[in-house]
């Protein structure tokens, strides 16, 4: 009886052991054909008899179920799964990917103090990770995004469907965006309908409900086959753009839907048997440019690893009918290119300008962001934006408002989890200003956000977003601003060694309100940052101290700050010297008798320490005239403290400093800039400060060049870094190099001579890392004389020497 138990019970286990292989092997082909829903229905099956597993199988299982649900964008049962495998196995930690799907898991859910912790575990994990270049981050500070939930009503708009719709672009009186045809072939691999293009016609006829973005609703379980940079992948999929996938409608939301009838194609010329869009279209609505599958006039091409990729496509409509599409350059068979965005030049014409996503080699991540002007006729080279906007993930869906405003979808910088929308300041077609921004609740949310479309003052528009249901839900949401723009002054301290120039991580920085008596402690972060939101009209001081450095002491004020924009400002920490005991070793009162303190000026010294008056005038660089409300920055290079003050209607300033030490002085002032000055510790009398706007003249000194050549001499080359340096400290600043030479030799010579030398000081300045575009060379020969000495009039060395000059001219400081 013992013997046939136990059979039987071998048996049965043979039988169980049998059946979850069977079924192990049907979830594997699923997983491997990117069927990741019906993948974690069978894998689920499986888990059902763990008996029957070895400890390995159940680990690979439980890591691909998980997989499987982040895939589909089940987040909530990705966490649970993750949660069990991270809890199992310490062996793990031999894969930080799956701290870091965990991370993304509870990001998408909402539960950002714990996602903070598994993206902090994932960080430990990263020399031994490859995967970093696909992942999203969450920010440091969400409170930061949060705070603007007030500002904007966001609703859902009645022109959606039970169909996916996305990516809406203004077209005259209505959107153009993309949704299904289910009237058409579908998708073979997923058995879903392919992507058109799609027309409401009267935009301000949409209604819809305000969407609660505040009560973060978990997704629900959604059929999709594939993985892309926001959906799933399809056949054409190649970590860009995801807007390429179809998915089944979405039974059981309790949403009032507009039917399928509402809406119709854009055109039937453009949409094609397989994926259109997103497109953008000239001012006048006469062409368009829109992304489409590798297919064109009934040709189907794909790169060398079988996969078709994306590219733009072009239009013009004659009479009310679109033309046939054609390539644009910028593509190719080897990498997508797609989300394509007209934007005006430089010069303020419309459409000269085409930013796009792309993931071509030589890019930060997955998809980059490019730009492509428009010149003699055709597209030219596209330029990538660079790190101030691109990341080691994904920048998809760019939109650049009147006002140069630059609009991403990222998953690769700091947000609430999933794609974010971000904006940044263009100064010209590829130069960003400043930090990328995120846009904060309620545009944003925990799920993916992308595809905006607004105005300068993003007073009202529309985005994208699968906020309601997650997965390939996407729906197109309109949303008005109610609140002001900026909430507070959003501001980022960087505090970093003075000598070192590294971050000082767990930094103690205390923020004293002095206009609302309130304060509290922050610490820096691991990259030595603060960020924090300071109330509009208030005085602050920030009181900086960290273990074997001086405590510093900085002053800023938010008065008479009236846009409000987001800045970042960098404090210096130095370790004490060994003179620093004796500093204050001068006898005397501080501040010294009759002088008081300036509005905004934090004083830093200790009671009896003498101080030493330094004052002085901002002016114009031409016809030095006085500029008040300048603000005027003081750094102490002994131990890094920062004074600031405002200059009065004639332009003065002074400040109180230590005797013995030597400063840096600077002023700011919106759109003008200023060389700087440097202020030792015997310096006397008035120091004024010279500022330049745009179209302004300067005179480079000491810009010498041997007879006849236009080589740059050592000489020249140090007064050169000093542009380089000053360009650098104003990014968005463009000039034009201009040479001059005195009226000995011909004309044409000294025309040639003096091109040849505005060329090569230009070139000097480029490779020292300033950006092409942003330096112009003209050569002016004897054009512009500043004295009498022209042809045949006799003059002395001295005044031809006058003459033989180089300059800049200030093109642009925006």
């Amino acid at each position: 009886m013992k013997r046939i138990v136990f059979l039987f019970g071998f048996i049965s286990l043979s039988i169980s052991a049998v059946w979850a292989q069977s079924l192990t092997k049907q979830a594997d082909h699923q997983f491997d054909q990117l069927a990741y829903t019906k993948a974690a229905d069978l894998y689920e099956q499986v888990l059902t008899n763990p008996v029957s597993l070895s400890y390995p199988e159940r680990l690979t299982i439980k890591a691909r179920l998980g997989y499987s649900y982040q895939q589909a964008r089940d987040t909530k049962n990705a966490e649970r799964v993750y949660r069990e495998l991270l809890a199992e196995s310490d062996s793990l930690a031999k894969y930080p990917r799956y701290h870091l799907y965990y991370a993304q898991a509870l990001a998408s859910n909402g539960k950002y103090k714990e996602a903070q912790v598994a993206y902090a575990r994932y960080d430990e994990m990263l020399s031994a990770d490859n995967y970093r270049t696909v992942s999203a981050k969450l920010s440091q500070d969400v409170g930061s995004l949060t705070r603007t939930t007030g500002t904007y009503s966001v609703e859902f708009l009645n022109m959606n469907t039970e169909k996916p719709e996305f990516s809406p672009v203004l077209y005259e009186d209505g959107l153009v965006f993309v949704t299904e045809n289910k009237r058409r072939n579908l998708f073979k691999r997923t058995k879903t309908a392919f992507l058109d293009l799609y027309y409401f016609p009267k935009a301000n006829a949409l209604t819809g409900a305000t969407s609660t973005t505040g009560k973060r609703t978990q997704p629900k379980p959604i059929q999709l086959l594939g993985f892309d940079a926001y959906t799933a992948p399809t056949a054409n999929d190649s970590r860009l753009v995801g807007s390429f996938e179809g998915v089944p409608g979405r039974a059981g939301y309790g949403g009032k839907f507009a039917t399928a009838t509402a809406l119709k194609p854009f055109s039937h010329a453009l949409n094609s048997r397989y994926h259109e869009g997103p497109a953008t279209f000239s001012v006048d609505g006469s062409r368009v440019i829109f992304t489409r599958n590798n297919y064109n006039e009934g040709q189907y091409r794909e790169s060398k690893d079988g996969v078709n990729k994306l590219k733009l496509f072009t239009a013009t409509r004659t009479y009310g009918s679109w033309s046939s599409a054609t390539e644009l350059p910028v593509n190719s068979e080897e990498f997508s290119t797609g989300h394509p965005c007209l934007a005006k030049g430089r010069s303020g014409e419309p459409d000269q300008l085409l930013y796009f996503s792309s993931d071509r080699p030589g890019g930060f991540g997955g998809s980059d962001i490019y730009v492509s002007s428009w010149k003699n006729g055709q597209w030219d080279t596209p330029v990538n934006l660079g790190e101030r906007v691109n990341s080691k993930g994904n920048e998809l869906f760019p939109f650049v408002d009147e006002k140069g405003n630059l609009y991403v979808a990222s998953d690769g910088h700091g947000g609430l989890g999933g794609l974010d929308l971000f904006y940044i300041q263009l100064n010209g077609p590829s130069q960003p200003v400043g930090k990328l921004l995120g846009l904060g609740e309620p545009l944003n949310s925990s799920k993916d956000d992308f595809g905006i479309v607004t105005d300068g003052e993003r007073n009202k528009g529309y985005l994208s977003s699968n906020r309601k249901n997650g997965g390939a839900d996407n729906d197109v949401y309109r949303f008005t601003r109610e609140g002001v723009l900026h909430t507070c002054r959003e501001l980022t301290i960087s505090i970093i060694d003075a000598a070192t120039r590294e971050p000082l991580a767990n930094t103690i920085l205390r923020l004293d309100n002095k206009t609302d008596n309130t304060a509290e402690e922050l610490r820096t972060n691991s990259e030595g940052l603060v960020r924090i939101c300071l109330t509009a009209g208030s005085d602050n001081r920030f009181i900086i101290s960290q273990d074997g450095y001086l405590t510093n002491k900085v002053g800023f004020s938010t008065k008479n700050k009236e846009d409000m924009q987001p800045s970042r400002i960098e404090i210096l920490m130095t370790k004490p010297a060994a003179e620093a005991e004796h500093k204050i070793a001068t006898a005397g009162s501080y501040p010294p008798p009759g002088v008081t303190n300036q509005p905004g000026v934090e004083n830093t010294l200790t009671s009896g320490m003498a101080g030493k008056l330094v004052e002085g005038e901002v002016l114009t660089q031409t016809y030095r005239k006085p500029i008040g409300a300048a603000r005027v920055i003081i750094v102490n290079e002994c131990d890094g403290t920062v004074q600031e003050t405002t200059t009065d209607v004639n332009g003065r300033y002074h400040f109180v400093i230590q005797p013995n030490c030597d400063y840096h002085l600077e002023a700011v002032k919106e759109h003008m800039g200023t060389w700087g000055s440097r202020l030792t510790k015997d310096s006397t009398g008035y120091t004024n400060l010279l500022m330049f706007k745009e179209g302004d003249i300067i005179t480079i000194d000491n810009i010498h060049y041997d007879r006849n050549q236009s080589a740059i001499r050592p000489d020249a080359a140090a007064e050169l870094d000093k542009v380089v340096k000053m360009m650098n400290k104003y990014p968005a600043m463009t000039i034009e190099i201009r040479a001059h030479t005195d009226s000995r030799s011909t004309a044409p010579y000294n025309q040639k001579l003096s091109g040849d030398r505005a060329r090569s000081a230009a070139s000097y300045l480029k490779s020292k890392g300033i950006v092409p575009g942003r330096v112009v060379a003209r050569g002016l020969g004897e054009s512009v004389l500043l004295n009498k000495c022209a042809d045949g009039v006799p003059c002395s060395e001295s005044d031809h020497q006058r003459n033989r000059r180089t300059e800049i001219k200030i093109l642009g400081m925006e």
